[in-house]
C-alpha cells in the first residue's frame, strides 16, 4: 500500500499542508519542534483513529481554532481508498472511508496499516508489562477486528467485575455471570496473542540475526498469566480461566479486584538466553526492537497481502551507522516515513528514490 497524498487543516500547527509523496521514501527534515512528527501522527491517525502521543483528540486541533481536518489518499492493491477524519472541539470525531461515515472507530482498523517506530518504543523492553501489552493489542488489532472488539467487550467486562469487587468487600458476591462472560473474551484474547507471538518470534528472530551477523539469537516469549498450552483450543482456555476465578476469589476479594486474566499478561525478549530488559545493553536493547519492528512488516503483509506503512520518528539518531545502513537498506519495498534533524544516513540514496521535505515552523519546502 502506498499513501499518495496527505492534507491537513488547522492540525497542529498547520493551518493548511498538501502534500503528494514519493512511493518509496520520503524525508522530513529539520530542527526540532517544527512539526515533522506532526506529519506522521495525522497518517497514523487516519490509520488507528487516534494518536500514538495524545490522549486526547482536542490536542490535535490548533489552539485557536475549534475543528481540525485530515485526509489521506490511499492506493492499495484492491484499489484506491480515501479516508477523512474531522476532529471537532466539543464532540467526538467524524471519520470517513470513501465518502462513508463510520459508526464505530474499529470499522476504520485495516484500511492504512502501518508500523510506526519511535524512541518511545524503547519502553517495549526497559519498562512494565502494560507497555508490551500496548505493543500486541495495537499490533493484532491492525489485522483482526476481531480481537480489537473482543478486547474491548474484555475491557468493559473487567471494568464491571472490578467494581463489584472494590465496593462489595467481606461480603457475598455472586460473580459467576461476569466470571463466565470474562473468561470467554479472555480466552479469545489470549488464543490470538499466543498465536501472534509464534508467528512474529520467528519472523523476529530471523531479523536478528542477519543484523547481528548470527552473533545473537533473539527470543520473544508469551508469558500468559493463566498458563496455556501450545496445542490449548479456546473452549480449554476458557475453562482454565474459570479455575483460576474460583482458586483466586479470596484474594480477588481481599484486593478489590482481578488478578486473574490477559489484562495481567506479558511478552519477554531474550538475547542468548538472557532477558533483555535486566541484561541487555542499550545497544541490544535497541536492536531487540528494530528486529521487532521489522518483523511487524514482515507479518502485517503476510496476513493481508501487502506491506504497511512504515512511520520512523526520529529513530535514526538511535541507532549507529550500521544498523542504519540495515534498515534503509531493507525497506526497498516498503512505503516510508522520515523525520529527522540530519541527512547523513540518507545522502548516499539515489534522489529518484526518495522525497525531502524541509519542515519550519509548520512550513514545509
Amino acid at each position: 500500500m502506498i499513501v499518495e497524498e496527505l492534507k491537513v487543516i488547522n492540525y497542529r500547527n498547520y493551518e493548511q499542508m498538501h502534500l503528494k509523496f514519493h512511493p518509496r521514501l520520503n524525508v522530513f527534515i529539520g530542527d526540532n519542534a517544527q512539526g515533522k512528527t506532526n506529519l506522521l501522527e495525522a497518517i497514523y491517525l487516519c490509520s488507528a483513529g487516534k494518536s500514538f502521543r495524545a490522549n486526547r483528540d482536542q490536542e490535535m486541533i490548533n489552539m485557536i481554532k475549534k475543528q481540525a481536518y485530515v485526509q489521506v489518499k490511499l492506493k492499495k492493491v484492491i484499489g484506491n481508498v480515501n479516508i477523512e477524519v474531522r476532529l471537532n472541539m466539543d464532540r467526538k470525531k467524524d471519520v470517513k472511508v470513501n465518502q462513508i461515515p463510520l459508526i464505530k472507530i474499529g470499522e476504520l482498523l485495516g484500511n492504512l496499516n502501518v508500523v510506526l517506530f519511535s524512541p518511545e518504543d524503547l519502553k517495549l523492553v526497559k519498562e512494565g508489562p502494560s507497555e508490551r501489552r500496548k505493543f500486541m493489542d495495537r499490533e493484532i488489532s491492525q489485522i483482526s477486528t476481531k480481537y480489537y472488539y473482543t478486547l474491548s467487550q474484555y475491557n468493559k467486562i473487567l471494568q464491571h467485575r472490578n467494581k463489584l469487587l472494590k465496593y462489595n468487600r467481606g461480603k457475598i458476591l455472586d460473580l459467576e455471570v461476569w466470571n463466565e462472560q470474562l473468561a470467554t473474551a479472555g480466552a479469545w484474547l489470549i488464543f490470538y496473542r499466543r498465536n501472534f507471538i509464534k508467528k512474529i518470534s520467528i519472523l523476529a528472530k530471523l531479523m536478528h540475526r542477519k543484523i547481528t551477523e548470527s552473533a545473537e539469537t533473539l527470543e520473544i516469549i508469551y508469558e500468559a498469566n493463566v498458563k496455556v498450552k501450545e496445542e490449548d483450543e479456546v473452549n480449554h482456555i476458557k475453562e482454565k480461566i474459570l479455575q483460576r476465578f474460583k482458586e483466586d476469589l479470596n484474594i480477588d476479594k481481599q484486593r478489590g479486584l482481578t488478578t486473574v486474566g490477559p489484562h495481567r499478561d506479558d511478552m519477554i525478549l531474550k538475547i542468548n538466553g538472557l532477558d533483555v530488559k535486566n541484561y541487555g545493553s542499550q545497544g541490544q536493547q535497541r536492536t531487540a526492537v528494530l528486529s521487532l519492528k521489522l518483523a511487524e512488516l514482515e507479518l502485517v503483509k503476510s496476513e493481508v497481502g501487502e506491506y504497511p506503512i512504515l512511520l520512523l520518528d526520529d529513530v535514526m539518531s538511535e541507532l549507529d551507522l550500521k544498523r542504519q545502513g540495515y534498515l534503509i537498506n531493507n525497506l526497498r519495498n516498503v512505503q516510508t516515513f522520515i523525520t529527522t534533524t540530519m541527512m547523513d544516513h540518507i545522502k548516499n540514496l539515489n534522489p529518484e528514490d526518495r522525497n525531502i521535505y524541509t519542515v519550519s515552523k509548520g512550513q514545509i519546502c
